[in-house]
């Protein structure tokens, strides 16, 4: 799991580094979300944020299973292609977790 851990502290360096951090958490209705990534009320950015970097670090806290099989480099692709700054640090950060929680 210290891989993990050093990895999720690489993906919020490189989100900082972008300029997606934000110190202004989103509404509670907006985290309440059922959709998969949030897609309807956040960003990615914002999910990676506030929901993927915490649950994460909370299971790995509390000692609990992570989930297997991870799949976010794909979504994450998609919804930065549009980017005017360079997220290819970022998609390969999120490509190395996915490897990382697919391993059984």
């Amino acid at each position: 799991m210290s891989e993990l851990s050093t990895l999720l502290d690489e993906l919020e360096a490189e989100l900082r580094e972008q300029g997606f951090w934000s110190d202004v958490p989103p509404s509670p209705e907006a985290l309440a979300s059922a959709q998969p990534f949030a897609v309807d009320t956040l960003t990615l950015p914002e999910w990676l944020q506030w929901i993927y970097l915490q649950r994460l670090r909370a299971l790995i806290e509390a000692d609990l299973p992570l989930p297997t099989g991870a799949q976010v480099r794909p979504y994450a692709e998609e919804a930065l292609k549009f980017e005017k700054r360079s997220t290819q640090q970022l998609l390969v950060i999120i490509d190395r977790i996915d490897g990382c929680l697919g391993k059984p």
